[in-house]
């Protein structure tokens, strides 16, 4: 099943990517010749109006074929040759062709129609965090696990199972808002309001300093009073409008979390074995299924924006790359060369091909070798 729910997965969101493409090129008239979930063999298509409709052998990507755009949208092949009596490839376009042609659209129109496919990804993620909060959000609450001996929280009478209420006269709820006061503190005295079974009390703590450990592994100064949460956990669940801001946020932050661990890669802070591929995204989809259809729709929703901030970097095979080309066209109001195009979409599938082989090589070690 674990397959199953990878496959289900990726295929949704490869196919979300390809009809913000398809939606696109339909409003600018460009005529859709083919759209694929899947790489290579055909496997199954039916043609409907003037667009091939493919199911096609590998599930790791899709394309969506334009008329007059020599290739596929992303990925596959650069170059596809058509047989010149069925194709304009080897004559003068008509008047017709030029207008349904995407290589004849301005280059504003082109740069809509590929930056569709990765906004549609951060929009589905956006629409499955707003549906999430309206179903229903675990949070762990302020309630204390441990306090630990000769720190700040234990000198002032802290003790566990207390319930922190607020910070300074600000209510908190959440283990999050919690320790963002503590961090936000700076080492000034802060005002702790606790709830102790049926008794209000109050502690005056001053946070010491600390060095931890953050998400990407680094050593950062901060501040703590030297409590550990009990775990405890509550459902919160979300009005509309209250999922609308919540999801946008969310969205916001893990958008801005991929961004700062592809930045973290490149500078290797973050070692290139935690890079995942196939068979991590499918060991993942597995778990998180077996978790519930909220955990599943969550993962979903952090592998489509995953999915979205990847398909925009500036490599040629992919969406940013094409988007390179033609905000080149836009603002020196010439395309780039075909012979330069080639080679860079040489140098990006080696790139792109070089970083599968990393993900499957650590896929295996971590998955077979025991090493991870």
């Amino acid at each position: 099943m674990t397959v199953i729910y990878a496959i289900i997965a990726l295929g949704v969101l490869i196919f979300v990517h390809e009809l913000g493409h398809f939606i696109f090129a339909k409003l600018f008239n460009v005529k859709v010749e083919k759209f694929s979930l899947g790489f290579g063999p055909k496997l199954f298509g039916r043609q409907i109006g003037e667009t091939e409709y493919l199911l096609s052998a590998f599930p790791l990507g899709g394309y969506v074929k334009m008329f007059g755009e020599g290739g596929f949208i992303e990925g596959g092949e650069t170059h596809h040759q058509q047989d010149p009596e069925e194709s304009p490839a080897q004559r003068e376009y008509t008047d017709e062709e030029k207008r349904r042609s995407f290589a004849h659209k301005p280059p504003l129109a082109r740069i809509a129609i590929v930056l569709a496919g990765p906004i549609f990804n951060l929009l589905f993620a956006w629409l499955a965090f707003m549906l999430l909060c309206t179903l229903g959000v675990p949070t762990i609450t302020t309630r204390i696990g441990e306090v630990l001996k000769d720190k700040p929280a234990a000198r002032a009478g802290i003790m566990k199972d207390d319930l922190i209420t607020a910070v300074d006269g600000q209510a908190v709820y959440r283990w999050e808002e919690f320790a963002s006061s503590i961090a936000e503190s700076k080492g000034k005295p802060i005002n702790l309001s606790v709830k102790r079974k049926d008794k209000e009390l109050s502690f005056t703590i001053t946070p010491a300093p600390r060095v931890a450990k953050n998400v990407f592994g680094e050593n950062v100064n901060g501040y703590a009073i030297g409590v550990a949460s009990a775990g405890e956990i509550v459902t919160e669940y979300y009005d509309p409008l209250q999922a609308v801001v919540k999801g946008t946020k969310q969205t916001f932050v893990v958008i801005d979390l991929t961004i700062t661990s592809l930045i973290k890669l490149a500078q290797r802070i973050v070692p290139l074995d935690t890079v995942g591929g196939p068979i991590m995204i499918a060991k993942m989809a597995g778990e998180q299924a077996s978790a519930g259809g909220a955990s599943f729709l969550a993962f979903m929703a952090l592998l489509s924006i995953n999915l979205g901030i990847l398909n925009l970097l500036p490599v040629p095979v992919l969406d940013g790359g094409h988007l390179i080309f033609y905000i080149w066209e836009l603002v020196f109001r010439r395309p780039v060369r075909q012979q330069v195009r080639e080679y860079a979409q040489q140098i990006g599938m080696a790139l792109l091909l070089g970083l599968m082989l990393l993900a499957f090589y650590n896929d295996i070690v971590r998955y077979f070798v025991g090493q991870g």
